[in-house]
């Protein structure tokens, strides 16, 4: 795997486990700021909510990290392609059903990052 498609899938994973804080421990503060078009007073009411999607960002980080660690080239491959093109849906999906911006903080790189995987080793 070249260390540039490392390089991407760490980000994207960086960014996954910056979701999980924010929406698990700082969604009544920090996510104010984020989410300024979301209703102030609807913070507090759905910070379960909130704290359930953020969990769901972990197991996405989780798995990206984990193809990290992986020796075996071909699992290596097959975890880190299944993990981003689990971000890749979910950045479309959120795209679609709430704001465009979450397709570029979201889905643009684990699109770069699937198709880093692509490149062979050798560029």
């Amino acid at each position: 795997m070249l260390l540039a498609t490392k390089i991407v899938i760490a980000i994207v994973a960086f960014l996954h486990l910056y979701f999980l804080w924010l929406e698990m421990f700082a969604w009544t503060t920090t996510g104010k700021k984020v989410f300024r078009n979301f209703p102030k007073d609807l913070f507090e009411p759905t910070k379960t909510l909130a704290a359930n999607q953020g969990l769901y960002n972990g197991f996405l980080a989780a798995g990206l990290i984990w193809s990290l660690l992986i020796e075996n080239p071909t699992w290596q491959f097959n975890v880190a392609l299944f993990f981003l093109v689990c971000v890749l849906i979910a950045g479309l999906y959120g795209a679609y059903s709430a704001s465009k911006k979450i397709f570029v903080v979201q889905g643009i790189p684990a699109l770069m990052g699937i198709i880093l995987l692509y490149l062979p080793d050798y560029i």
